[in-house]
Protein backbone atom coordinates (compact mmCIF):
# COMPACT_ATOMS: atom_id res chain seq x y z
CA UNK A 1 0.00 0.00 0.00
CA UNK A 2 2.59 2.02 0.81
CA UNK A 3 4.85 1.57 -1.86
CA UNK A 4 2.07 2.25 -3.95
CA UNK A 5 1.29 5.61 -2.52
CA UNK A 6 5.25 6.62 -2.70
CA UNK A 7 4.22 5.85 -6.77
CA UNK A 8 1.25 7.84 -6.70
CA UNK A 9 2.73 10.81 -5.47
CA UNK A 10 5.74 10.88 -7.72
CA UNK A 11 3.59 10.47 -10.26
CA UNK A 12 1.61 13.68 -9.22
CA UNK A 13 4.63 15.55 -8.83
CA UNK A 14 5.93 14.79 -12.47
CA UNK A 15 2.51 15.96 -13.43
CA UNK A 16 2.71 18.88 -11.88
CA UNK A 17 6.04 19.88 -13.53
CA UNK A 18 4.78 18.76 -16.70
CA UNK A 19 2.02 21.07 -16.44
CA UNK A 20 4.44 23.64 -16.01
CA UNK A 21 5.90 23.34 -19.63
CA UNK A 22 4.35 25.83 -22.30
CA UNK A 23 5.08 22.78 -25.20
CA UNK A 24 2.36 20.74 -23.65
CA UNK A 25 -0.48 23.40 -23.82
CA UNK A 26 0.42 23.71 -27.48
CA UNK A 27 -1.18 19.49 -27.32
CA UNK A 28 -4.42 19.95 -26.49
CA UNK A 29 -4.93 16.17 -26.13
CA UNK A 30 -1.77 15.72 -23.61
CA UNK A 31 -3.08 19.00 -21.60
CA UNK A 32 -6.06 17.45 -21.42
CA UNK A 33 -4.97 14.12 -20.63
CA UNK A 34 -2.85 15.42 -17.81
CA UNK A 35 -4.73 17.68 -15.61
CA UNK A 36 -7.32 14.55 -15.81
CA UNK A 37 -5.11 12.68 -14.35
CA UNK A 38 -4.37 15.35 -12.35
CA UNK A 39 -7.59 15.45 -11.04
CA UNK A 40 -7.82 11.90 -10.02
CA UNK A 41 -4.46 11.69 -7.86
CA UNK A 42 -5.56 15.13 -6.07
CA UNK A 43 -7.60 13.01 -3.26
CA UNK A 44 -5.38 10.37 -2.81
CA UNK A 45 -2.40 12.36 -2.27
CA UNK A 46 -3.73 14.81 -0.44
CA UNK A 47 -4.63 12.03 2.18
CA UNK A 48 -1.38 10.49 1.89
CA UNK A 49 0.36 13.62 2.59
CA UNK A 50 -2.17 14.70 5.68
CA UNK A 51 -1.32 10.82 6.86
CA UNK A 52 2.33 11.34 6.84
CA UNK A 53 2.21 15.12 8.66
CA UNK A 54 -0.14 13.36 11.58
CA UNK A 55 2.67 10.37 11.93
CA UNK A 56 4.71 13.15 12.01
CA UNK A 57 3.04 14.87 14.89
CA UNK A 58 2.14 12.33 16.55
CA UNK A 59 5.89 11.04 16.50
CA UNK A 60 6.89 14.76 17.98
CA UNK A 61 4.05 14.64 20.98
CA UNK A 62 5.85 10.89 21.93
CA UNK A 63 9.11 12.35 21.85
CA UNK A 64 7.62 15.19 24.64
CA UNK A 65 6.06 12.25 26.76
CA UNK A 66 8.50 12.93 29.37
CA UNK A 67 9.06 16.51 29.42
CA UNK A 68 7.16 17.66 32.76
CA UNK A 69 6.05 21.13 31.33
CA UNK A 70 5.00 19.83 27.74
CA UNK A 71 3.91 16.37 28.72
CA UNK A 72 0.38 17.17 29.52
CA UNK A 73 -0.18 18.90 26.12
CA UNK A 74 1.61 17.02 24.52
CA UNK A 75 -0.05 13.59 25.70
CA UNK A 76 -3.74 15.50 24.28
CA UNK A 77 -2.06 16.26 20.96
CA UNK A 78 -0.72 12.72 20.48
CA UNK A 79 -3.98 11.31 21.11
CA UNK A 80 -6.00 13.37 17.98
CA UNK A 81 -2.63 12.85 15.99
CA UNK A 82 -3.01 8.83 16.47
CA UNK A 83 -6.90 8.91 15.71
CA UNK A 84 -6.62 11.81 12.76
CA UNK A 85 -3.72 8.95 11.31
CA UNK A 86 -6.37 6.34 11.90
CA UNK A 87 -9.04 8.15 10.10
CA UNK A 88 -7.04 8.81 7.04
CA UNK A 89 -5.62 5.27 6.92
CA UNK A 90 -9.12 3.99 6.34
CA UNK A 91 -9.93 6.92 3.64
CA UNK A 92 -6.84 5.97 1.98
CA UNK A 93 -7.98 2.31 1.54
CA UNK A 94 -11.01 3.65 -0.05
CA UNK A 95 -9.07 5.82 -2.17
CA UNK A 96 -6.70 2.85 -3.44
CA UNK A 97 -9.96 0.52 -4.30
CA UNK A 98 -10.37 -0.21 -8.00
CA UNK A 99 -12.24 2.36 -9.65
CA UNK A 100 -14.68 2.19 -12.22
CA UNK A 101 -13.28 3.40 -15.13
CA UNK A 102 -16.25 4.79 -16.29
CA UNK A 103 -16.98 7.20 -13.12
CA UNK A 104 -15.93 10.18 -14.70
CA UNK A 105 -18.39 10.19 -17.86
CA UNK A 106 -21.60 11.25 -18.26
CA UNK A 107 -24.73 9.24 -18.24
CA UNK A 108 -27.52 8.36 -20.59
CA UNK A 109 -30.51 7.27 -18.52
CA UNK A 110 -33.50 5.64 -19.54
CA UNK A 111 -37.08 5.77 -18.01
CA UNK A 112 -40.13 3.78 -18.79
CA UNK A 113 -43.74 3.55 -17.39
CA UNK A 114 -43.95 0.21 -15.64
CA UNK A 115 -46.76 -1.72 -14.31
CA UNK A 116 -49.65 0.58 -13.40
CA UNK A 117 -50.96 2.39 -16.63
CA UNK A 118 -51.39 5.81 -16.28
CA UNK A 119 -50.36 6.11 -12.78
CA UNK A 120 -47.08 4.53 -13.42
CA UNK A 121 -46.72 7.11 -16.24
CA UNK A 122 -47.19 9.98 -13.77
CA UNK A 123 -44.80 8.16 -11.86
CA UNK A 124 -41.97 7.74 -14.30
CA UNK A 125 -42.59 11.99 -14.83
CA UNK A 126 -41.77 12.20 -10.73
CA UNK A 127 -38.88 10.21 -11.85
CA UNK A 128 -37.43 12.48 -14.45
CA UNK A 129 -38.26 15.52 -12.21
CA UNK A 130 -36.63 14.10 -9.27
CA UNK A 131 -33.48 13.33 -11.42
CA UNK A 132 -33.02 16.82 -13.29
CA UNK A 133 -33.15 18.26 -9.87
CA UNK A 134 -30.63 16.42 -8.84
CA UNK A 135 -28.74 17.38 -11.58
CA UNK A 136 -29.50 21.04 -11.27
CA UNK A 137 -27.93 20.70 -7.52
CA UNK A 138 -24.96 19.40 -9.02
CA UNK A 139 -24.51 21.71 -11.55
CA UNK A 140 -25.22 19.78 -14.18
CA UNK A 141 -26.74 20.02 -17.52
CA UNK A 142 -30.06 17.65 -18.66
CA UNK A 143 -30.08 16.95 -22.80
CA UNK A 144 -33.33 15.49 -23.65
CA UNK A 145 -33.10 12.61 -26.38
CA UNK A 146 -36.04 10.81 -26.53
CA UNK A 147 -39.75 11.75 -24.88
CA UNK A 148 -43.14 10.39 -25.11
CA UNK A 149 -45.61 12.17 -22.79
CA UNK A 150 -49.40 11.07 -22.32
CA UNK A 151 -52.20 13.15 -21.95
CA UNK A 152 -52.35 13.51 -18.11
CA UNK A 153 -48.71 15.10 -18.28
CA UNK A 154 -47.17 11.42 -17.40
CA UNK A 155 -43.96 9.63 -19.23
CA UNK A 156 -44.37 6.88 -21.55
CA UNK A 157 -40.74 6.89 -22.27
CA UNK A 158 -37.56 9.52 -21.97
CA UNK A 159 -33.85 9.06 -22.78
CA UNK A 160 -32.25 12.07 -21.42
CA UNK A 161 -28.37 12.66 -21.33
CA UNK A 162 -26.62 14.26 -17.93
CA UNK A 163 -23.41 16.14 -18.17
CA UNK A 164 -21.62 16.52 -15.53
CA UNK A 165 -18.42 15.56 -14.14
CA UNK A 166 -18.52 12.04 -12.12
CA UNK A 167 -22.08 11.98 -12.90
CA UNK A 168 -22.13 8.29 -13.73
CA UNK A 169 -20.04 7.37 -10.47
CA UNK A 170 -23.25 9.06 -8.60
CA UNK A 171 -26.17 7.96 -10.60
CA UNK A 172 -25.11 4.41 -11.65
CA UNK A 173 -26.90 3.46 -8.75
CA UNK A 174 -30.31 4.21 -10.21
CA UNK A 175 -30.69 1.38 -12.31
CA UNK A 176 -33.71 -0.66 -11.76
CA UNK A 177 -37.07 -0.76 -11.05
CA UNK A 178 -38.90 1.66 -8.66
CA UNK A 179 -41.86 1.61 -7.02
CA UNK A 180 -44.68 3.88 -5.87
CA UNK A 181 -47.12 3.44 -3.39
CA UNK A 182 -49.87 6.38 -3.46
CA UNK A 183 -53.20 7.29 -3.85
CA UNK A 184 -53.77 8.32 -7.41
CA UNK A 185 -55.63 11.85 -8.88
CA UNK A 186 -58.08 9.48 -10.68
CA UNK A 187 -58.85 7.20 -7.29
CA UNK A 188 -62.48 8.48 -6.27
CA UNK A 189 -61.90 5.51 -3.17
CA UNK A 190 -59.29 6.57 -1.50
CA UNK A 191 -57.38 3.22 -2.12
CA UNK A 192 -53.69 3.06 -2.24
CA UNK A 193 -52.27 1.85 -5.47
CA UNK A 194 -48.83 0.72 -6.45
CA UNK A 195 -47.04 1.11 -9.80
CA UNK A 196 -43.89 0.53 -11.28
CA UNK A 197 -41.13 2.72 -13.66
CA UNK A 198 -38.22 1.32 -14.56
CA UNK A 199 -34.63 3.15 -14.94
CA UNK A 200 -31.48 2.06 -16.79
CA UNK A 201 -28.32 3.97 -16.85
CA UNK A 202 -25.31 3.94 -19.13
CA UNK A 203 -22.27 5.91 -19.01
CA UNK A 204 -21.97 8.13 -21.97
CA UNK A 205 -19.30 6.39 -24.37
CA UNK A 206 -17.98 7.96 -27.54
CA UNK A 207 -18.72 5.95 -31.25
CA UNK A 208 -14.64 5.63 -31.09
CA UNK A 209 -14.95 3.45 -28.09
CA UNK A 210 -17.00 1.19 -29.63
CA UNK A 211 -16.70 -0.82 -33.12
CA UNK A 212 -19.75 0.66 -35.11
CA UNK A 213 -20.32 -0.05 -38.55
CA UNK A 214 -22.30 1.73 -40.86
CA UNK A 215 -23.44 -1.50 -42.97
CA UNK A 216 -24.74 -2.34 -39.35
CA UNK A 217 -27.39 0.67 -38.93
CA UNK A 218 -30.39 1.38 -40.50
CA UNK A 219 -31.54 4.58 -39.69
CA UNK A 220 -35.68 5.29 -40.16
CA UNK A 221 -36.44 8.98 -40.26
CA UNK A 222 -40.08 10.80 -39.03
CA UNK A 223 -41.41 13.73 -38.30
CA UNK A 224 -40.96 14.38 -34.13
CA UNK A 225 -44.33 14.61 -31.84
CA UNK A 226 -42.93 16.53 -28.81
CA UNK A 227 -41.62 19.65 -27.79
CA UNK A 228 -38.83 21.13 -29.90
CA UNK A 229 -39.97 23.89 -31.61
CA UNK A 230 -41.62 24.69 -34.90
CA UNK A 231 -40.43 22.20 -36.77
CA UNK A 232 -42.54 19.90 -35.00
CA UNK A 233 -44.63 17.97 -37.76
CA UNK A 234 -43.37 19.97 -40.54
CA UNK A 235 -40.24 18.21 -40.91
CA UNK A 236 -38.85 14.78 -40.51
CA UNK A 237 -36.15 15.59 -38.46
CA UNK A 238 -36.55 12.54 -35.73
CA UNK A 239 -34.22 9.48 -36.01
CA UNK A 240 -34.53 5.89 -35.02
CA UNK A 241 -31.42 3.64 -35.65
CA UNK A 242 -31.64 0.03 -36.01
CA UNK A 243 -28.48 -2.14 -34.83
CA UNK A 244 -29.05 -4.87 -37.16
CA UNK A 245 -26.41 -7.60 -35.57
CA UNK A 246 -28.11 -6.86 -32.25
CA UNK A 247 -31.49 -5.44 -32.56
CA UNK A 248 -31.31 -2.53 -30.71
CA UNK A 249 -33.74 0.60 -31.49
CA UNK A 250 -32.34 3.82 -30.15
CA UNK A 251 -34.23 7.10 -31.42
CA UNK A 252 -33.88 11.03 -30.63
CA UNK A 253 -36.41 13.69 -31.34
CA UNK A 254 -35.51 16.41 -29.29
CA UNK A 255 -32.57 18.69 -31.59
CA UNK A 256 -33.86 20.35 -34.17
CA UNK A 257 -31.85 19.25 -36.96
CA UNK A 258 -31.50 14.93 -38.37
CA UNK A 259 -27.72 15.24 -38.38
CA UNK A 260 -27.94 16.55 -34.81
CA UNK A 261 -30.52 13.61 -33.82
CA UNK A 262 -29.04 10.79 -35.62
CA UNK A 263 -25.36 12.21 -33.94
CA UNK A 264 -27.05 11.72 -30.47
CA UNK A 265 -28.55 8.31 -31.38
CA UNK A 266 -25.32 7.77 -32.34
CA UNK A 267 -24.08 8.35 -28.62
CA UNK A 268 -26.77 6.28 -27.04
CA UNK A 269 -26.32 3.33 -29.52
CA UNK A 270 -22.72 3.44 -28.73
CA UNK A 271 -23.37 3.28 -24.96
CA UNK A 272 -25.74 0.36 -25.23
CA UNK A 273 -23.24 -1.49 -26.97
CA UNK A 274 -20.81 -0.92 -24.71
CA UNK A 275 -22.72 -2.10 -22.08
CA UNK A 276 -23.56 -5.30 -24.19
CA UNK A 277 -19.73 -5.80 -24.82
CA UNK A 278 -18.73 -5.40 -20.96
CA UNK A 279 -21.44 -7.17 -20.01
CA UNK A 280 -19.93 -10.41 -22.74
CA UNK A 281 -16.32 -9.72 -20.86
CA UNK A 282 -17.64 -10.21 -17.30
CA UNK A 283 -19.54 -13.56 -18.37
CA UNK A 284 -22.80 -12.71 -17.87
CA UNK A 285 -25.95 -14.17 -20.01
CA UNK A 286 -28.51 -11.28 -20.71
CA UNK A 287 -27.73 -7.84 -21.32
CA UNK A 288 -26.55 -5.29 -18.99
CA UNK A 289 -29.34 -3.12 -20.06
CA UNK A 290 -31.95 -5.92 -19.42
CA UNK A 291 -30.33 -6.91 -15.72
CA UNK A 292 -30.85 -3.10 -14.94
CA UNK A 293 -34.28 -2.94 -15.68
CA UNK A 294 -36.21 -6.27 -15.07
CA UNK A 295 -39.62 -6.45 -16.51
CA UNK A 296 -40.96 -3.84 -14.55
CA UNK A 297 -42.76 -6.50 -12.13
CA UNK A 298 -44.04 -4.98 -8.69
CA UNK A 299 -41.88 -8.04 -6.95
CA UNK A 300 -38.67 -6.51 -8.66
CA UNK A 301 -37.87 -3.30 -7.27
CA UNK A 302 -34.46 -1.46 -5.75
CA UNK A 303 -36.83 1.39 -4.23
CA UNK A 304 -40.34 1.59 -3.05
CA UNK A 305 -41.37 5.48 -2.87
CA UNK A 306 -44.58 5.28 0.01
CA UNK A 307 -46.61 8.56 0.15
CA UNK A 308 -49.16 7.04 2.57
CA UNK A 309 -46.12 6.65 5.14
CA UNK A 310 -43.75 9.83 4.04
CA UNK A 311 -40.69 7.66 3.24
CA UNK A 312 -38.52 6.14 0.53
CA UNK A 313 -37.30 2.56 1.21
CA UNK A 314 -34.22 1.54 -0.57
CA UNK A 315 -34.49 -2.51 -0.13
CA UNK A 316 -30.61 -2.94 -1.21
CA UNK A 317 -29.75 -1.35 2.39
CA UNK A 318 -30.19 -2.68 5.52
CA UNK A 319 -32.03 -1.57 8.84
CA UNK A 320 -32.80 1.64 9.85
CA UNK A 321 -30.59 3.21 7.88
CA UNK A 322 -32.34 1.60 4.55
CA UNK A 323 -35.46 5.12 4.97
CA UNK A 324 -35.32 8.26 3.59
CA UNK A 325 -38.11 11.25 4.16
CA UNK A 326 -40.22 11.28 0.50
CA UNK A 327 -40.52 15.52 0.20
CA UNK A 328 -36.67 15.72 0.31
CA UNK A 329 -36.09 12.48 -2.19
CA UNK A 330 -38.91 13.67 -4.35
CA UNK A 331 -37.27 16.46 -5.05
CA UNK A 332 -33.80 15.75 -5.82
CA UNK A 333 -32.22 15.29 -2.36
CA UNK A 334 -30.78 11.78 -3.74
CA UNK A 335 -27.10 12.38 -2.04
CA UNK A 336 -27.98 10.50 1.34
CA UNK A 337 -29.41 7.55 -0.23
CA UNK A 338 -26.48 7.69 -3.14
CA UNK A 339 -23.72 8.16 0.05
CA UNK A 340 -25.04 5.18 1.61
CA UNK A 341 -24.86 2.70 -0.97
CA UNK A 342 -21.33 3.95 -1.96
CA UNK A 343 -20.60 3.16 1.66
CA UNK A 344 -21.54 -0.10 1.69
CA UNK A 345 -20.05 -1.02 -2.06
CA UNK A 346 -16.91 0.57 -0.48
CA UNK A 347 -17.06 -1.68 2.75
CA UNK A 348 -17.83 -4.98 0.06
CA UNK A 349 -14.83 -4.19 -1.68
CA UNK A 350 -12.74 -3.76 1.74
CA UNK A 351 -14.19 -6.89 2.92
CA UNK A 352 -13.18 -8.70 -0.41
CA UNK A 353 -9.97 -7.60 -0.28
CA UNK A 354 -9.27 -9.34 3.11
CA UNK A 355 -10.40 -12.53 2.43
Amino acid sequence: MWEKLQELERRYDEIGELLEIPEVYADPDRLRRLTQEQKELDAVVAAYRAYRRAEDTAAECEALLGDPELGGIARDELREAKAERGRLYERLRVLLLPRDPNDGKNVIMELRGGVGGEESALFAYDLYRMYAMYAEKHGWRVELMNYSGTELGGVKEADFTIIGDGAYSRLKFESGVHRVQRVPETESGGRVHTSTATVAVLPEMETVDVDLREEDIEMQVYRASGAGGQHINKTSSAVRLIHKPTGIVVSCQEERSQVQNRAKCMQMLASTLYELERERVEGAFTSERRAQVGTGMRNERIRTYNFPQNRVTDHRLAGDAKNFPIDAVINGELDPIIDALTMQEQAALLAAEEV
